[in-house]
């Protein structure tokens, strides 16, 4: 079988930022979302993008902390939207359609890590369903946007840690028992492949999807996380300061999706894994979590996961 899912010499890597990758490249005219563009990597990914010339919306559960967080960056607009409520995903979709403006950009940044057991909307997963249902949703919702201008690229931002988790078909909302490492692996391993079948769905109508893992980065996204294992994992110090080299500032942390959602070089590819700003390798065995595992981007996998995601939405009936 062959595969693109293999490095392409960017000529961008771990530490290459969001605006270094953007250098050259005009987005004035140019529309992109980003669902939780507001803090961490999603604070920088809209400045980067607003700093290119593109008009980047905002979906923001906390609408107002949203405003001021985005006070200085010209070119943004705020609309509300909770990724845990389907119907608030439905009335921000229908708002936007309303507009009659496409969108050429849609990067799925917005998610939650390690966090309590919590149950949302029928009694669902917190981290499947906000980090991939709700999004699974918003893009379904959104499709006649994303294909309204010749096509679109989406970027779903999951994480390394899909190594810890394939899909539970036995148990995906986790009623047998609650794992907050596993169901967030789980949630990034869903975020790979839903890239992977909405790429195999909307290629023929312009749309071409990528998924990343951004890095190690110090952001709200480990508010779930105790001070105590953030020193024993040694991500930071007794202090609280970062102790661990690898990890990168939000500003690199944020290029990866930037350069999946703009390079030129991706032109003509989709359905692919990426990280450091660029393509990764496949890796069979368990071990550094870098690169891809098989499960993550199978495509038998992929398309089930689209359908049992369309039972559950009851959006995205496409194949």
């Amino acid at each position: 079988m062959t595969t693109s899912q293999h490095k392409i010499g960017s000529g961008f890597g771990a530490r290459s930022t969001a605006e270094e990758v953007l250098r050259g490249i005009d987005l004035s005219g140019e529309l992109a979302i980003v669902t939780g563009g507001y803090s961490g990597l999603g604070l920088e990914t809209t400045r980067a993008l607003a700093n290119a010339g593109a008009h980047v919306v905002v979906p923001a559960r906390r609408p107002a902390d949203a405003e001021a967080a985005l006070a200085g960056i010209s070119g943004t607009e705020v609309g509300e939207l909770d990724l845990a409520d389907l119907t608030s995903v439905e009335t921000f979709a229908r708002r936007f359609l309303g507009t009659g403006r496409s969108v050429d950009i849609l990067i799925a940044n917005a998610g939650i890590m390690a966090a309590p057991e919590r149950r949302v909307g029928p009694g669902w997963e917190a981290h499947f369903a906000i980090n991939h249902l709700g999004h699974f949703a918003l893009v379904n919702r959104l499709w006649p946007a994303l294909t309204a201008d010749g096509g679109a690229r989406v970027v779903m931002v999951s994480s390394a840690g899909h190594h810890s988790s394939p899909m539970r078909w036995d148990d995906v909302q986790f009623e047998g028992g609650y794992d907050r490492w596993l169901a967030y692996g789980q949630a990034k391993t869903a975020n790979v492949l839903f890239a992977v079948q909405l790429d195999a769905i909307g290629a023929e109508h312009g749309i071409r999807a990528f998924s990343l893992h951004p890095g190690a980065i110090l952001t709200p996204l480990q508010r779930h996380l105790r001070q105590e294992e953030m020193v024993e994992f040694g991500w930071i110090d007794e202090n609280g300061d970062q102790a661990d080299p690898d990890f990168k500032s939000p500003e690199q942390g944020a290029a990866t999706q930037v350069w999946a959602a703009t390079s030129p070089r991706l032109a003509d590819m989709g359905g692919l894994y990426c990280e450091d700003c660029d393509v990764a390798e496949i890796v069979a065995e368990e071990g550094e979590w870098v690169g891809v595992r098989p499960f993550a981007i199978d495509t038998g996998e992929a398309a089930r996961l689209w359908q049992v995601s369309a039972g559950l939405t009851g959006v995205g009936s496409r194949t």
